[in-house]
């Protein structure tokens, strides 16, 4: 016989899941039983639910397959949603099981019913709660089709006496299908485009990971447009390296030169990006848009030129018809300041004298130097992230993930721990904020039950060092920002993880390399300078 939760194993293994991320219980019972008994497939326990949909979003943004997380009935499927509102916002393809009340109970407001479909109603490309068996098999077909094709999220729903119920005999099996290709670009406003290109004198470009799997045409355009190329942070793993064109990146996180670059051009080409911080975009120049979502067109900034469609096809199609420029004074200009900021990084990320803890950028450019170079870098939103922006490089084997879009604290542990899983023989390196990795502490102790090599760096300056940083630009009297976080190599240590604490810069590049070269999960403690800010 086969079971609506044998089904449910057998479909997800099919697709080349590897694991279940949640906490077991109830309803979800005899689907982590028929998990245990489904070769391929494992089921990962997590304290918090919360870490276990960061993580199936990591996996779903390294492989492209679905990334699967659980909760149970009422609380455990609460326990999801910050990660899979991360998810959504990040387009990553994540199926959610989250359990139920039996069917004859729901609407009675039992004990932990809640409903689900008003819960994940914004969140969810597709919800269905499964009311009888013979609905599995259809139902999970339009979940796992709805997240693979849209980039986001389903739900399905398991009452707790749905899972031990046998499928009619002669069920299909479920099969998702194959992501459609992004549409082709139409040739009139394509032509449009080239037009705006060729009238302008001074192109720069702003890239971001839309146009990652074109790189070869993104680069070849701009080096016929002589135009710097200013990368969005998710742009980094795919661009960064060999790009002579490269400004890095603007906003908060970024440098003059790429202000500057984008400051003084006559047109900005954005390919491939969602860039949302309207404030660092120039303002009355020419603005040409290429992207595959005409839903990201003109909702950052105006746009004289949107094209709408695959990527590399566009950029091919203006390579086609664009003249190749001589002048490089604008490209130059950009450069040169941008070498000039560089310069000035790798000299605060060599060891000093600093009086209060590590200078984070001594500790970054340590994290650089000798992580793998194929490691997953996840970064946790805030200071963390500013660093890895500055001083990781990302080379054609390295991936970066974080919560870019949704800013979620205590995402680069859990999805390091995807990572980690997901492809057990690569390093995966979590640049942890201290807030960010207390906020889930908890499931230190499910880094050290699955034995994963994650490699957890924490920037430890005992305070919300961003939050500070906002709250002097506005005037405002630091509060509420301090950490009290003891010793956290302690804390690994004591739930059976292998950490180090370190206090002085002459300490980090051992301690780094030393913590990177160990088998199994490493934790870092490293005390930095809370003083320090990006703007030093």
């Amino acid at each position: 016989m086969t079971t609506v939760a044998d089904h449910l194993a057998e479909a997800l293994a099919a697709h080349g899941v590897t694991q279940v991320w949640g906490v077991v219980g109830d309803a979800l019972n005899p689907v982590t039983d028929a998990i245990r008994r489904q070769d391929g497939l494992d089921w990962v326990g997590v304290r918090h639910e919360e870490v276990g949909a960061f993580a199936a979003g990591a996996q779903a943004q390294l492989t492209g397959r679905l990334g699967v997380c659980a909760g149970t009935v009422g609380p455990g499927s609460v326990h999801l949603l910050n990660g899979l509102y991360d998810a959504k916002k990040s387009h990553a393809p994540v199926l959610a099981i989250c359990g139920q009340v039996p069917r004859a109970d729901i609407g009675s407001d039992l004990f932990q019913e809640v409903d689900n479909h008003v819960l994940f109603a914004d969140v969810a490309e597709y919800r269905a709660t499964v009311t009888d068996p013979t609905q599995l098999a259809h139902v999970l077909e339009q979940a796992g089709n709805a997240a693979l094709a849209s980039g986001g999220v389903s739900v399905v729903i398991l009452p707790g006496d749905l899972g031990d119920l046998e499928l009619p005999e002669g069920t299909p099996p479920t099969r998702w299908a194959a992501l459609p290709a992004p549409p082709a670009p139409a040739a009139e406003p394509l032509a449009e485009a080239a037009a705006a290109i060729e009238d302008a004198s001074r192109v720069t470009m702003l890239v971001g990971i839309g146009a990652r799997d074109a790189r070869d045409d993104v680069l070849a355009l701009g080096r016929r447009l002589r135009a710097p190329m200013v990368l969005s942070l998710k742009a980094k793993e795919g661009l960064e390296h060999d790009n002579e064109l490269e400004v890095g990146q603007t906003g908060q996180l970024g440098n003059p030169a790429a202000a500057q670059a984008l400051e003084d051009c006559d047109l900005l080409l954005m390919v491939g990006t969602d860039f949302p911080y309207t404030d660092y975009l120039p303002h009355g120049t020419t603005t040409v848009q290429l992207d595959a979502r005409a839903a990201h067109v003109g909702r950052r900034t105006p746009v004289a030129h949107a094209v709408v469609g695959d990527a590399g096809e566009s950029l091919r199609a203006l390579l086609a018809v664009v003249a190749e420029r001589d002048d490089s004074g604008h490209l130059d200009r950009a450069r040169s300041s941008y070498d000039a900021w560089r310069e000035e990084q790798r000299r605060l990320g060599e060891p000093g004298a600093s009086a209060n803890g590590v200078r984070p950028e001594v500790l970054a450019a340590a994290i650089d130097r000798h992580a793998a170079s194929d490691a997953v870098m996840t970064t946790d939103t805030g200071m963390a992230t500013i660093w890895a922006s500055r001083h990781a490089t990302m080379g054609a084997g390295r991936r970066l993930l974080g919560s870019y879009n949704l800013g979620s604290m205590a995402n680069a542990m859990p999805q390091a721990l995807g990572a980690a899983a997901a492809a057990p023989g690569r390093q995966a390196v979590a640049w942890c904020g201290d807030g960010g990795l207390t906020m889930l502490l908890g499931d230190l102790l499910t880094v050290a039950e699955q034995d994963l090599p994650v490699k957890m760096v924490v920037f430890d300056n005992g305070r919300l060092g961003l939050v500070k940083i906002e709250q002097e630009h506005s005037d405002l009297t630091e509060h509420g920002t301090g950490l009290d976080n003891h010793d956290l190599a302690a804390v690994a240590r004591a739930v059976g993880v292998h950490a180090v604490r370190v206090s002085t810069d002459a300490e980090v590049d051992d301690a780094v390399r030393e913590a990177f070269a160990r088998p199994g999960p490493v934790l870092l403690d490293v005390l930095t300078d809370p003083g320090a800010t990006a703007e030093d």
